[in-house]
């Protein structure tokens, strides 16, 4: 069977480039409202960070989508990202990695 080729993305924080099922995207659409894209297909401007806690802290600490998006994004975001990470993080060490598909 021939092997499919894995799609990679930067993730923001770090700079390094992982499978993009590791990823979460974050998008800005037209009007300026950040948002989570769980799906990856919503319209915007996107930008990926790897689901992990620690780096989802980082990129609050150091304010990455306000630099990323040109423009102030607000704290409740940075709020909803750190959940959503810690949650499919836990849904990946109790399923293992066919908890993102099963979510999406």
């Amino acid at each position: 069977m021939k092997t499919r080729k894995i799609p990679l993305r930067k993730d923001i924080v770090s700079g390094e480039m992982f499978p993009k099922k590791d990823l979460v995207r974050v998008v800005r659409d037209k009007e300026g409202q950040v948002s989570l894209d769980p799906t990856g297909k919503k319209n915007g401007r996107g930008a990926y960070i790897t689901l992990d806690v620690k780096t989802a802290e980082t990129a609050r600490k150091k304010k990455v989508f306000d630099k990323a998006f040109s423009q102030e994004v607000p704290a409740e975001f940075y709020d909803e990202l750190l959940a959503y990470v810690d949650h499919q993080q836990a849904r990946r060490e109790l399923f293992g990695d066919g908890a993102q598909k099963a979510n999406s």
